[in-house]
């Protein structure tokens, strides 16, 4: 007696019941529900719309746009933007502190890798300015003991934000005000997720590198991955396809076209916690290469070094923290199902990305969830459904790492 099989497989009585058993190629993941989840945050008001975009070291699963740029036809018309367009792959979002991945961690790295900056060097070696020799000694010596590590950990002690930008009209003001900023706590014994910190970091990646660090960025990063559409203060000429972010109470008018962070935007844009505008399939350019160097794959990121970067520190003890990056943790935005393995961040203004090396898999969210302000909070609960919603999709389509 035969049966006939899929795949021209057949079974007789002598065939080993194993071959029942036998793995059929993955099926083409279904992002119905993924899309559903986007849908409905749109409608809900989470956000007026979002780009995202799904896929593997290989490429693309799946890109989509939902929505719309701005919260309705009257305010888009005043700001020239159109009243139908929907977001997709090459709309240019404000990526927050996506900044601090996607540029100054990415540029660490380079700079790393190149010799010219080690994890452990001391902050105020190459910031002389962060612990002068007129402190007291008590408060010189914890000054001293900071590391490039605990900027990128946030456990360097520094608090998390000022209002700088009340007073600071210009990067080197803002950098000069940091600088001598008291330290809350002993380097390494607390973590306290800190802008200050990053902009000291991208402050030292220009030193080591000789260049600011938007040219670093460009030449050492995005450049070399073929990211054309990432920058910083974009020119005007783009701003129809750049969403709009906050309504400005002292102006009278929408952010638009300029970084939303007040801090960054009164330093002219350049600094390590902020500043970047980026779109979905340029980051996926990012992931993907962040993916093959997981794998010894990359030609420009080594494979140890992404390792011990985006690896969970746990330090201080029971922190998420990788090096820049962040892992997975209770109601973190990577959602229930993502890896033990998986890194990766979020941005103020509603941008979100999660890399998770035991799939293969990448998840971009980008969108303007301050529009048209900040105190929307919808998009907490958003982040965690679409991540689980692609992870199910990809899941259940047996899609697997090689």
């Amino acid at each position: 007696m035969n049966l006939s099989f899929p795949h021209g497989l057949k079974w007789t009585a002598l065939t080993p019941l194993i071959l029942v058993s036998c793995t059929l190629p993955a099926r083409e993941p279904d992002f119905s529900k993924v899309k559903i989840v986007l849908q409905e945050a749109v409608n809900d008001g989470a956000f007026p719309g979002c780009s995202a975009a799904v896929g593997s070291s290989k490429g693309s699963y799946w890109q989509g746009g939902f929505g719309k740029y701005a919260k309705d036809g009257k305010t888009a018309e005043k700001l020239s933007l159109s009243t139908v367009s929907r977001p997709g792959g090459r709309t240019l979002y404000d990526l927050a502190s996506l900044t601090k991945v996607v540029g100054t961690t990415s540029v660490i790295i380079a700079l790393v890798q190149k010799g010219k900056l080690s994890l452990d060097d001391k902050v105020a070696i190459r910031l002389p300015g962060f612990a002068p020799t007129s402190l007291d000694k008590k408060i010189l010596a914890r000054r001293n003991r900071v590391t490039i590590r605990h900027l990128l950990l946030h456990t360097s002690g520094l608090p998390g934000w000022k209002p700088l930008y009340r007073t600071c009209k210009s990067y080197r003001k803002l950098l000069n005000a940091i600088l001598p900023t008291a330290l809350e706590a002993e380097p390494g014994s607390r973590y306290r997720y800190s802008d200050l910190g990053f902009i000291l970091l991208g402050e030292i990646a220009a030193r080591a590198g000789r260049k600011p660090i938007a040219r670093l960025e460009k030449e050492l990063v995005f450049a070399p991955l073929g990211m054309k559409e990432t920058r910083r203060n974009p020119s005007s000429t783009l701003k129809k396809r750049i969403p709009p972010t906050e309504f400005d109470e002292e102006k009278g008018s929408y952010i638009h076209g300029k970084v939303h962070d007040e801090n960054a935007r009164a330093a002219g844009g350049i600094t390590g916690h902020a500043g970047l505008f980026s779109t979905t399939s340029d980051l996926s350019l990012l992931a993907r290469e962040l993916l093959l160097a997981l794998k010894g794959k990359s030609r420009k990121f080594r494979q140890k070094t992404i390792e011990s970067f985006v690896r969970c520190q746990d330090s201080p003890k029971g922190s998420s923290r990788a090096l820049g990056w962040d892992t997975p943790s209770e109601e973190s935005s990577a959602g229930d199902l993502a890896s033990r393995t998986s890194f990766g961040h979020t941005g103020f203004t509603g941008t979100s990305i999660w890399i998770d090396p035991q799939r293969d898999l990448y998840i971009i969210l980008l969108s303007n969830r301050v529009h048209p302000t900040r105190k929307n909070r919808k998009i907490t609960a958003v982040r965690r459904k679409f991540a689980d919603a692609v992870v199910g999709a990809i899941d259940s389509a047996g899609k697997k790492a090689r």
